[in-house]
């Protein structure tokens, strides 16, 4: 695995690492599905679901969305909101018009075989922190 750089700081350390979409690659063995080309940028951020509307609510731009959707809506869901990269986990794979929807939008999409929480935790170890760490009781949700 290459060595990560210096940049996202986790919690209990005051180091700071760059973590790119290579890196999250070889951390999470992915396949690159989408955007090969875009495996340098840098990513500090995640945030994982399965339900559009918590994306909508809670990720942050930037941040790497974590999944096990894969329909066109995931696509959508991330170009509304600047997310940087989707990773499809449990090995889920999209369908053709999902591919050529994030192709178009120029969204990279990497699949991992581990389950979300794996998924984060391995992603947390490395550097990358959540892009919301809890949610206030008291705030409605869409």
């Amino acid at each position: 695995m290459a060595a990560l750089g210096i940049a996202a700081t986790s919690r209990f350390s005051h180091k700071e690492v760059i973590v790119t979409l290579n890196d999250v690659k070889e951390i999470l063995n992915a396949d690159v599905l989408v955007g090969q080309d875009q495996m340098e940028m840098e990513v500090k951020t995640a945030f994982g679901a399965d339900l559009m509307s918590d994306v909508l609510a809670f990720a942050k731009s930037g941040s790497l969305l974590l999944t096990g959707l894969t329909n066109p809506q995931v696509i959508r869901t991330s170009d509304i909101l600047d997310i940087a990269a989707i990773v499809m986990v449990r090995g889920k794979k999209p369908v053709p018009e999902t591919i050529r929807l994030a192709e178009e939008l120029k969204i990279p999409v990497l699949s991992t075989k581990y389950i979300l929480f794996e998924t984060a935790g391995r992603l947390y170890e490395k550097g990358i922190k959540g892009c919301v760490e809890r949610v206030d009781s008291n705030i409605e949700r869409p």
